[in-house]
């Protein structure tokens, strides 16, 4: 069962998202709030897999918000997925820095809201290409100076290197396994070398790094466009 914590202002917003999501047989809705500081504090007592966060909030707003619940112990496994109007493209780049696992549409239909929680709390990144793109013009914007490469970058194999690129690049592990031509298993195991190696959370956090390092450059045709 995924339990679901969901944090929003609008209270219609809120009550609309638990109603759609409780009917689901594999997901539950165990908490709802109403700004960022209540969103920390029920997650503490909650323990939800997946925190559905609204960005523009009192008191506490989802940025800051998702910053502290993923500095809790033991939210290691824990995802958030943001609402997003796609609006305020600073807000993309912002939300994957802090941990941020996906962005949803705040008027997302029924099945597009049941598929992100899914796919964020089975360890997946709800990046479509849309926002990947934004994402990459606002950390070029923002970007004032390249970075050297982690060090960690080094301990990649040539393999794995094309797999973290094609990853930036918004790729599926199935749409990878065809450009390679190897397994999609043998794709998961790449992925997860590279995860255990750079310490990555999931791939959100894997295109971040891509673009920090260097690997990746905005305008290579492994982005979306």
């Amino acid at each position: 069962m995924i339990k679901v914590l969901i944090a929003d202002d609008q209270t219609i917003v809120r009550a609309g998202f638990a109603a759609l999501l409780d009917a689901q047989p594999d997901i539950t809705v165990v908490g709802q709030a109403g700004d960022g500081r209540e969103a920390v504090a029920l997650t503490a007592r909650h323990r939800p897999d997946v925190v559905i966060m609204d960005i523009r909030m009192p008191h506490m707003d989802g940025i800051e918000a998702t910053r502290r619940i993923l500095a809790q112990p033991g939210t290691e496994a824990l995802r958030v997925l943001v609402l997003t109007t796609f609006d305020v493209d600073e807000y993309v780049y912002e939300a994957l820095s802090v941990g941020a696992s996906g962005f949803l549409l705040k008027d997302a239909t029924a099945e597009e809201l049941t598929s992100a929680v899914r796919v964020v709390a089975r360890g997946d990144s709800l990046l479509a290409p849309q926002v990947t793109g934004r994402l990459i013009r606002e950390f070029t914007k923002q970007r004032r100076s390249r970075p050297q490469a982690p060090s960690a970058m080094e301990t990649l194999t040539a393999r794995e290197t094309e797999v973290l690129v094609l990853i930036a690049g918004g790729m599926s592990n199935g749409e990878i396994a065809k450009r390679l031509v190897v397994s999609e298993h043998t794709v998961k195991t790449h992925t997860a070398r590279i995860f255990s190696k750079l310490g990555l959370r999931d791939r959100a956090q894997a295109v971040m790094l891509a673009y920090e390092s260097g690997l990746v450059i905005p305008g290579d045709n492994t982005t979306p466009s």
